[in-house]
C-alpha cells in the first residue's frame, strides 16, 4: 500500500513539474526581438548590451540585436569536439577503461564558456570576462570586425562587474575568491597589474567610478556570517561604501539595516543612483520546522531518484528520464538576480508588467536617485539592473525587458530578452 502511495506521489510531481516548466520557460529565441516601443516621450538612441544566461547581446541605436560570439570560446569547443571524434572508437573497448576501472566518458561535452560581465570600451569595442570551470579570461572585442584579443587569462580567475575609470586607463572590477568572498580590484586597461584593494570576509562588488575623480570608487558591500565550522550561515544587509584607490581609505556612503543598496552609479551631475530593496534576513522558526517535516518524504523521494539516476548514467549511460524530453535550461522557477533567489513563477503571475513585459522582480526593488544634498526620489519600480550613459540616459531592466527613461521619467521599451542580467550602455555618438 505504501509503495502505491509513493508511486502515485512521484507521478503527480512529474506531471506538475513538466506542466509548470512548459508554461513558464520561454525560448531563447526571444533574445532577437527589438521592439523599440515608447510609452510616451522620446529617448535619444544609445547602444545597449546585456548579459543573459552567460551570453552577451548588443543592440546599436535600438536596431537589430547581435549576439557576441567569442572566437576563443568557439575554438575551445571545436577542439573538444575534435578530441571527442578522435577518441570515439575507444568507446566500449579496453582502451576506454580508466585507471580506476570505470569507463571514460568520451561523449561528455566540454564545459561552456560563460560571460559574467562586459562593458563598452569606446570606438565600437567591448571588454568582457568569460570563464569555464577552470580558466577565466578578460577579452577585448571589436564589434565591426569580430576581432578578439585576449588581455588576461589565468586558472581559477573569476572577475565580475567590470567598469572603466574616468580616464579609461584603469579597469575596476570585483575579484571573486574562495569561500564566497569578493573584493574590489583594479588593473590597467591592457589587463596588466591586477591587484586587490579591499579585503575581509565580505562580498564587495559593483564598483562604479565617480566622474572627474580618477581615484574614487563607490561599491556595494555585505558581510558574510559563518557558523562555528566556518560554513556559510547568512549574509548581512548590503551597504554602499566609498573607496579611495590611491590611499585605500574606505568611507561609508549609505547604510540602513532595513534595506539592501545595490549597483551604485554616479550620474554626470553628481547624483547617485542605486537599487533599493527590503533586506530579508534568513530566519528559521516554528513554521519552517513544520514545512520541513511535511516536505521531508517528497525531498527524500527526490534524493533517491537522483541517486538512482546517477547510477543509471554511470553503468548504462542512459538516464531514467526519456532521452527525448525537454532539454534542461535555466530553471525559471528558481533563479538568482542580484544575489537574491527569485520565484519566477510567482513573479510572472503576480508582479506588474512594464510596457507589456512581465517583471521578474517585485515592485519593492526601486531605482532611486540621491542628490548631493541628500534628497531622494524613486525613478522606477521593478528594477533588477541598470546603467547610465555619460550624457545621463538611464537604461534599466525588470529581468525580461530593457527600458530607457526620457527627460520626464517615462519608460520606453527598447528591447527584451530571456532573463536579462547585467545591463551596459553607451552614447550612440561615442560608439
Amino acid at each position: 500500500m505504501h509503495v502505491l502511495i509513493i508511486l502515485g506521489i512521484v507521478v503527480l510531481l512529474v506531471v506538475l513539474f513538466y506542466k509548470s516548466t512548459n508554461q513558464y520557460v520561454q525560448p531563447a529565441a526571444s533574445q532577437g526581438t527589438a521592439p523599440a516601443q515608447a510609452m510616451g516621450g522620446s529617448v535619444p538612441p544609445v547602444q545597449i548590451g546585456w548579459v543573459s544566461n552567460g551570453k552577451l547581446f548588443v543592440q546599436g541605436g535600438y536596431g537589430a540585436v547581435q549576439e557576441i560570439s567569442s572566437p576563443y570560446a568557439q575554438q575551445a569547443m571545436d577542439r573538444a569536439e575534435r578530441s571527442r571524434e578522435k577518441n570515439a572508437w575507444k568507446k566500449d573497448t579496453a582502451f576506454g577503461v580508466a585507471a580506476q576501472g570505470n569507463y571514460r566518458d568520451f561523449e561528455r561535452h566540454s564545459d561552456p564558456f560563460l560571460i559574467s560581465s562586459a562593458l563598452f570600451a569606446g570606438e565600437g569595442k567591448l571588454l568582457y570576462f568569460q570563464a569555464d570551470h577552470g580558466m577565466g579570461g578578460l577579452f577585448s572585442y571589436d564589434i565591426a570586425s569580430g576581432h578578439e584579443e585576449r588581455l588576461l587569462h589565468r586558472q581559477q580567475l573569476q572577475l565580475d562587474d567590470l567598469c572603466l575609470s574616468p580616464s579609461g586607463e584603469t579597469i575596476v572590477c570585483a575579484l571573486r575568491g574562495r569561500g564566497g568572498v569578493s573584493h574590489i580590484a583594479t588593473m590597467r586597461s591592457n589587463g596588466d597589474g591586477l591587484r586587490e584593494l579591499t579585503g575581509g570576509d565580505t562580498i564587495d562588488s559593483s564598483p562604479t567610478p565617480v566622474p572627474g575623480d580618477e581615484s574614487t570608487v563607490i561599491y556595494q558591500s555585505a558581510a558574510i556570517g559563518r557558523d562555528q565550522h566556518g560554513g556559510w550561515a547568512a549574509t548581512g544587509h548590503v551597504t554602499l561604501q566609498e573607496l579611495n584607490t590611491a590611499t585605500g581609505r574606505i568611507t561609508p556612503v549609505l547604510e540602513d539595516s532595513r534595506y539592501d543598496f545595490l549597483s551604485p552609479r554616479v550620474a554626470p551631475d553628481g547624483a547617485l543612483f542605486f537599487i533599493r530593496r527590503p533586506y530579508e534576513p534568513q530566519q528559521y522558526n516554528a513554521g519552517n520546522v513544520v514545512l520541513d517535516t511535511l516536505f521531508f518524504p517528497f525531498r527524500l523521494l527526490r534524493a533517491v531518484f537522483h541517486y538512482l539516476n546517477f547510477f543509471s548514467l554511470m553503468y548504462s549511460r542512459k538516464p531514467l528520464t526519456g532521452a527525448s524530453g525537454m532539454p534542461m535550461q535555466a530553471d525559471m522557477k528558481d533563479i538568482v538576480l542580484q544575489g537574491k533567489r527569485i520565484n519566477a513563477e510567482r513573479a510572472l503571475r503576480k508582479e506588474a508588467s512594464i510596457g507589456g513585459i512581465p517583471s521578474l522582480v517585485p515592485s519593492s526593488w526601486q531605482l532611486v536617485r540621491r542628490m548631493r544634498s541628500g534628497g531622494e526620489s524613486v525613478v522606477a519600480n521593478n528594477v533588477s539592473s541598470f546603467d547610465i550613459t555619460p550624457n545621463g540616459t538611464i537604461v534599466y531592466s525588470n529581468g525580461r525587458g530593457l527600458f530607457a527613461l526620457d527627460a520626464q521619467g517615462r519608460s520606453a521599451l527598447v528591447s527584451q530578452g530571456d532573463l536579462v542580467g547585467a545591463v551596459l550602455v553607451q552614447d550612440r555618438a561615442a560608439a
